[in-house]
């Protein structure tokens, strides 16, 4: 697995993990606004990223040893 599928994967389940939390009407207050704060730094951290080619993200996953490169395979 590439550097940018793990991007992507992370950063689908941090944006369905807040959505979640925000949509859940139990007792434990987990229902409000905040959690949706999380979805925006994702998506203003891909939008950067998109534009300045360069990820935080990408850059711990090739020192923790995933192989750089493109989800395509051939990038």
């Amino acid at each position: 697995m590439t550097t940018e599928r793990v991007i992507r994967i992370f950063a689908g389940t941090m944006i369905m993990v807040s959505v979640y939390l925000y949509s859940q009407q139990s007792g434990a207050a987990l229902n409000t606004p905040s959690w949706l704060w999380l979805t925006l730094f994702v998506g203003v951290n891909l939008f950067q990223s998109g534009f300045s080619r360069w990820c935080l993200m990408e850059k711990i996953l090739i020192k923790l040893g995933v192989k750089p490169g493109g989800a395509c395979g051939t990038c």
